[in-house]
């Protein structure tokens, strides 16, 4: 039997050294977020049972909720066939999306070409990030 770190190792990661993590609400299924992972934020979300990530934009490790209290506690991890990309299943408290909605996919294109907004914001994020 395989420690986690050596299971860890064994997912395909990208050349920087990052895996697609797809965040779903694990009653629903719905869609909460993507975001990337490195080896140390896989660990650590097994570990603490929170979703950490490495966000390629800031180029910075965070943990979901650090800033905003609005943390994702991990249900299950599942990956595909290629072992190139996560499901992470979670119980989802507050908001996923950094903009105050639930879920991060709250824009549906309509029949009209435009992107209609579904679903109330949770919280404002001027409240939230400062």
């Amino acid at each position: 039997m395989s420690t986690f770190e050596e299971t860890i190792a064994d997912l395909k990661y990208t050349a920087d050294g990052l895996i697609p993590a797809v965040c779903v609400d694990h009653q629903t299924g719905q869609v909460l977020m993507v975001a990337y992972m490195n080896k140390d934020s896989v660990l650590d979300t097994v570990k603490t049972g929170k979703t950490h990530f490495w966000s390629r934009s800031r180029q910075k490790y965070w943990m979901k909720g650090e800033s905003s209290g609005h943390t994702q506690e991990v249900v299950d991890i599942y990956t595909d066939c290629d072992k190139d990309t996560l499901v992470v299943k979670v119980k989802q408290n507050g908001a996923a999306c950094h903009e105050g909605y639930y879920s991060c996919f709250y824009r549906r294109l309509t029949e009209d070409g435009d992107w209609a907004i579904e679903g109330e914001k949770l919280f404002n994020p001027d409240d939230v990030y400062t």
